[in-house]
């Protein structure tokens, strides 16, 4: 995909205040422009050109707006491209106190005041959980730059605080990396939201000041690595991309924060590294300069590939709205107009396996090799081609075959490796259509049906073809005679020999005997012999837990015996046909309503393909037509009329008017076949939905009357969460209620905005957890050092405690 370059999108996102300086702050009405009005002084005299207006234009002004607004203005369009391939930055920049970190991360005492981090996750889940493509992977990394030093903010820390690993920044050439930094993979919301919410809230650096009391004190990059792969053929297609999520620290003037001591030392370095970090900017908007000040501290080589490189980028400048941060509200405005002209060109990052590649390689260069080394054998040959072979040169070598195959000719001509190829690929498709025809004959001999669809096995049972033990019978002269065959395979099915009985049995409704048409209806086609009907009953989850046992449950008894009921159940092909005849009558007369209307789509569908095949080869004929009409012209001397026009027989225009019409025929055939495969593929959705509901139902309606007690039906009724049929029969009676599946379905109710927001609240309960946790320990080895406190564990093992008084 060819690049095309963006510019630098950026929003201005207002902190709400009840002292919003009204008169010196005006919005658009558009909403994406700010203009900032400030009085003169009159102390500076008479004479002051000292500007007191300015006007900004953004994409857009964010003032008294939701987080969910902010995320959907913002956030939304950038995670969306990176899903397809597109690497994406948003930053959040200005001064501190002015909701940076809110507007990133968010509070996560409340799901509707999350950041933009909590939302981004939970839109990438929500793509990859839809997705098709079975090969998506997400990983996450979080890092830290405080102090002009280089943090993990995911990794395992040592007991003082500091990182095992040496970590920096390393330029590569598919971009920047930070060497040491830990990548974890994530498979739900939930564990990346633990790992988020543990990391922002405990490891994070923050300190209090005049402005802000949890100022944050380091700049943080939080990335979402998601890489997709496409298998076609043996080529593996791979599609990378990243979104760094960036909270900046805020900018700070010390008059105004009165920082002291080691905050001081913080805001020194924050000040500096965001001044770096300003120059950048200024370089990257003038087209004119050559060298961009990337290494000048660690966060603008971090930025390096997320403001100069390939990716979409978004700034999001947090302005307060008082007047006494006027100041620092300009200079944020600044900023973000100089962003506005920093350009971008965002690409999909797409790679391929690089093994496959060399595979074909290597085996084009065998094959190569084996053409040259021929070649030089063939001294006394001429006309050697390597390209690939034509249909004509097809055609020569299949003729060749069938006269080899025929005793016509003793060999086959040998000109090159592809010739070779080519043979062989004849001999293979020879070798197929004999195979096809041997099951054609095969067919209409024998039929295969599996011994689990009760449908088939009642229709052969009723119309005399086998017994109740699955045996084929034979009648002969009004006298029976037994023939001893396999019984009906549970997997792949038996054959049965098919005859036409001398007297057809009358039909006595849709569960009565079937003819031999009706029963060619029940019988699997072409297409479905290979797969047992036992796969139609795994995909219906009704049954998916004991469809391998069926053979066991048929000869079981029913657990408790009733008055009304016979004393063993019958078998499961009269059941069925019980079933279809009462409460599966609709049932059925739809399916058989579905299964005729696709047999007519089908047959309709053919004889349109033909037609179009037909007029195909007609338009062939045509086309070689007037090629040589034209040859035949060219050769005799083409004539032109007053207005230099060539002149044509009445034969060539009639052949031209001919093709005319041919091929207006044949795109109102292509299109009909085109709507027939779309209703052909609608109507074999509704048969194979009709057929897995009458089997699920007939299982649910055996079971309520043959095998289930009605004293325990009456205890699954209420609940309606558990029917017969969806799990094994010997696990009805002890089935009980889960207290943690009933824990988690009424956590999902009374959750607000459930059911999206259950990983969110998980998350957040296991790191109040582990906070907890620590707070406790920490607590207990206070009072361990305490005089007169005894430990029953021992030093170091504060378990149990007593106080001596």
């Amino acid at each position: 995909m060819d690049a095309v370059a963006k510019r630098v999108r950026t929003f201005v996102r207002v902190k709400p205040t009840a002292d919003f300086a009204q008169d010196m702050i005006k919005f658009g009405p558009d909403n994406k422009s700010i203009d900032i009005y400030i009085k003169k002084d009159a102390r500076k005299g008479v004479v002051n050109n000292r500007q007191t207006d300015w006007s900004f234009r953004l994409d857009g002004v964010l003032h008294n707006t939701s987080q969910e607004l902010a995320y959907e203005t913002v956030a939304k369009k950038v995670v969306s491209e990176a899903l397809i391939g597109c690497n994406g930055t948003i930053m959040c920049y200005g001064q501190t106190g002015a909701g940076k970190t809110y507007t990133m991360t968010g509070a996560t005492a409340e799901y509707k005041h999350r950041g933009i981090i909590p939302r981004a996750l939970q839109q990438v889940f929500k793509a990859t959980a839809h997705s098709v493509d079975p090969f998506v992977t997400v990983r996450i990394s979080y890092l830290e730059i405080y102090n002009e030093t280089l943090f993990d903010l995911l990794s395992t820390t040592t007991s003082n605080g500091t990182s095992d690993v040496q970590m920096a920044v390393v330029d590569c050439p598919q971009g920047v990396y930070v060497k040491g930094l830990s990548i974890h993979s994530v498979s739900h919301e939930e564990d990346a939201l633990n790992l988020l919410f543990e990391a922002g809230e405990t490891n994070r650096v923050i300190a209090e000041h005049t402005l802000n009391k949890n100022s944050s004190r380091s700049h943080c990059i939080f990335t979402i690595y998601i890489e997709s792969r496409f298998r076609v053929f043996s080529d593996v297609k791979c599609v990378n991309s990243k979104i760094n999520l960036i909270d900046l620290a805020g900018s700070e003037r010390l008059s105004k924060t009165g920082s002291e001591g080691n905050v001081l030392k913080e805001a020194m370095y924050i000040n500096k590294s965001l001044s770096f970090l300003e120059q950048l900017v200024i370089a990257l908007a003038d087209p004119k300069r050559d060298h961009i000040p990337f290494r000048q501290s660690k966060l603008t080589h971090v930025l390096k590939d997320s403001l100069g490189g390939n990716c979409n980028t978004v700034l999001v400048a947090n302005i307060c709205g008082e007047a006494v941060h006027v100041e620092e509200t300009l200079s944020s405005l600044r900023f973000a107009t100089r962003m506005k002209w920093i350009t971008t060109e965002p690409v999909i990052n797409e790679t391929y396996d690089r093994e496959g590649t060399v595979k074909a390689l290597e085996k084009e260069i065998i094959l190569l090799k084996q053409e040259l080394a021929m070649h030089d054998s063939l001294v006394n040959r001429s006309l050697v081609t390597y390209d690939p072979l034509t249909d004509i040169q097809i055609a020569e070598i299949k003729s060749q075959v069938h006269k080899y195959l025929k005793g016509a000719i003793d060999e086959i001509d040998i000109v090159n490796v592809r010739q070779v190829q080519e043979v062989f690929k004849q001999f293979k498709l020879v070798v197929s259509q004999q195979e096809h025809e041997v099951e054609a004959r095969l067919r209409s001999k024998y039929a295969l049906i599996d011994k689990n669809d009760f449908a088939v096995v009642a229709a052969v049972q009723k119309a005399g073809v086998v017994d109740v033990d699955g045996h084929l019978v034979l009648e002969e002269d009004g006298q029976d005679f037994g023939t001893r065959t396999a019984p009906f395979s549970s997997r792949r099915g038996a054959k049965k020999k098919s005859r036409k009985s001398n007297e057809q049995p009358k039909k006595e409704g849709i569960g009565s005997s079937h003819s031999e048409r009706d029963l060619d209806g029940f019988l699997p086609s072409k297409s479905q012999v290979i797969t047992a009907t036992k796969d139609l009953d795994v995909k219906e989850g009704a049954r998916n837990q004991d469809t391998a046992n069926i053979d066991a449950e048929l000869s079981k008894p029913a657990p408790v015996e009733d008055s009304q009921r016979p004393s063993s159940p019958p078998s499961k092909p009269v059941a069925f046909e019980q079933f279809k005849e009462e409460c599966g009558s609709e049932i059925s007369r739809i399916f058989k309503e579905n299964k005729s209307i696709l047999l007519a789509r089908k047959k309709r569908s053919s004889t349109v393909a033909q037609r179009i095949n037909f007029i195909k080869h007609e338009m062939e004929g045509i086309k070689k037509a007037l090629e040589a009409q034209k040859q035949e012209r060219w050769q005799q001397g083409e004539y032109v009329d007053e207005k230099g026009q060539i002149i044509i027989d009445e034969k060539e225009f009639l052949l031209i008017m001919k093709l005319k019409d041919l091929k207006e025929e044949y795109r109102s055939g292509y299109a009909e076949l085109q709507d027939l495969k779309a209703e052909i593929q609608y109507c074999q959705h509704l048969v194979d939905q009709c057929r897995n509901k009458l089997v699920s139902e007939f299982e649910i309606w055996y079971s309520e009357s043959f095998l289930i007690p009605k004293d325990v039906q009456e205890a699954l009724k209420p609940g309606g969460n558990i029917r017969p049929g969806m799990i094994p029969i010997n696990r009805v009676m002890c089935l009980e209620e889960d207290e943690q599946e009933r824990f988690e379905r009424m956590q999902e109710t009374m959750l607000p905005a459930c059911p999206a927001s259950v990983s969110f609240y998980k998350a957040k309960m296991k790191t109040d957890q582990k906070r907890t946790y620590a707070r406790t320990m920490s607590s207990l080895e206070q009072m361990r050092k305490k005089p007169g406190l005894i430990t029953a564990a021992g030093k170091n093992k504060p378990l149990s405690f007593l106080y001596v008084t």
